[in-house]
């Protein structure tokens, strides 16, 4: 087999799905659903799936062929998300004959058997999809940035497909794992409560103590270079601060600092100081022994040299400091807040709502929490690629993709 037949493989597997999609009945019982005997607009979405379905056989990735892809797994998605209230209720009432202790797995299989093939199917489409899409490379800058944000947005979609589908399907207990749509409910139902959180959590602890822990981790960097006696003495107590939990830092924070946001501030500061000076020290011994030389050649003092060649060499370490601490300041804000708190906040929601078995208001946190993080995580990296592209790292990196 080719290995450009071999990264398709999904394409037969798909065309089998389809065909028992079709054959078997997307709900059993007295009274069975089938595909096949539904109005013309579900055979029109049918359709374009079997057109997808018959393109993903083919080996090699054409515009026509990627479209087809596109619309038709979407298609079936849709179509399984359709179905999928009734193949829910019928696993239910099949599980419920189950003795009890015996596996329900099966049961709720064979009470949809045509469902569970459709959303087979349409997996199986979304993934060659993405798996083409990710090969693909732009003409220009903006096909290039829009194929690197679609991607990315695709697969997500496609994995909260799946979390829906199989959380729903088989039953899980919403207090184990609640669906996607169950969260997105709790969502749009609290939103006054999840920006009170935000505010609290993330515009005061998180913004405050990642300013500060930075901007001072880089201070003392600088003045670490420029005093060995301080390299060798703070870099060891880094390595120390480093290692120590959070649940042993934040009592004495709250101790401190009380209840309120500068708490967990300070928590932030100290998870945030030690990498940006570890990254800065490391980073201001990045330039070469050749671009040194040429600057005492040319008489440059201590701080000449400091700003116009050792600062900027010292770039990338300075931003993967700042990438890593964005999200190990939102970590130490959240958990600070489970040890003393005013009734608002990311980490006070989370836990008090899983003491009350209202796990849809934890995930919704917890969303709130990753979108979040991901936000400032990504405006951290914008700007470093703005302010670097100059560096030969970054110029490497984009010729390689």
């Amino acid at each position: 087999m080719t290995n450009a037949a071999w990264r398709n493989w999904q394409g037969w597997p798909a065309i089998v799905a389809l065909a028992a999609a079709l054959a078997l009945p997307v709900v059993a019982g007295s009274s069975p659903i089938y595909l096949l005997g539904v109005g013309i607009e579900m055979m029109l979405l049918l359709l374009l799936v079997a057109v997808a379905a018959f393109a993903a056989t083919r080996p090699d990735s054409a515009a026509a062929g990627d479209a087809a892809l596109l619309f038709g797994a979407h298609a079936a998605g849709a179509v399984t998300l359709w179905y999928l209230p009734d193949a829910a209720a019928a696993g239910a009432a099949a599980a419920a004959e189950v003795p009890a202790g015996a596996s329900t797995l099966l049961a709720r299989i064979d009470s949809a058997p045509g469902f569970w093939a459709l959303a087979l199917l349409a997996w199986l489409l979304a993934w060659q999809l993405v798996a083409r899409l990710a090969v693909l490379r732009g003409r220009n800058n903006g096909q290039e940035f829009l194929l690197r944000v679609f991607v990315p947005i695709l697969f997500g979609i496609w994995i909260l497909f799946l979390w829906e589908v199989l959380v729903r399907g088989f039953g899980v207990p919403f207090v184990i794992l609640p669906p996607p749509s169950a969260i997105a409910t709790t969502i749009s139902a609290s939103t006054t409560t999840l920006f009170a959180d935000f505010r609290q959590t993330i515009l005061k602890a998180v913004l405050a103590g990642y300013t500060i822990g930075c901007l001072a981790g880089f201070l003392v960097a600088i003045l670490a270079d420029r005093f060995a006696f301080l390299k060798r003495g703070l870099l060891p107590i880094g390595n120390l601060v480093a290692a120590l939990p959070i649940i042993g830092i934040a009592p004495i924070m709250v101790m401190w600092f009380g209840f309120d946001w500068p708490s967990k501030a300070a928590v932030v500061v100290v998870m945030t100081f030690f990498p940006m000076l570890v990254n800065t020290v490391v980073g201001l011994s990045a330039s070469e022994v050749t671009q040194r030389d040429l600057m005492r050649t040319y008489a440059a003092n201590y701080h000449q040299a400091l700003f116009k060649l050792r600062l900027p060499a010292a770039l990338p370490f300075i931003f993967n400091a700042l990438k890593i601490n964005s999200t190990l300041a939102l970590i130490g804000a959240i958990v600070a807040e489970f040890f003393g708190t005013p009734v608002v906040g990311m980490g006070f929601r989370i836990s008090t709502e899983v003491g009350r078995m209202n796990i849809d208001m934890v995930w919704a946190e917890i969303a709130m929490a990753a979108l979040a993080g991901s936000a400032f995580y990504g405006v951290v990296a914008l700007i470093e690629r703005v302010s670097t592209l100059w560096h030969p790292s970054f110029r490497h990196s984009s010729t390689e993709t």
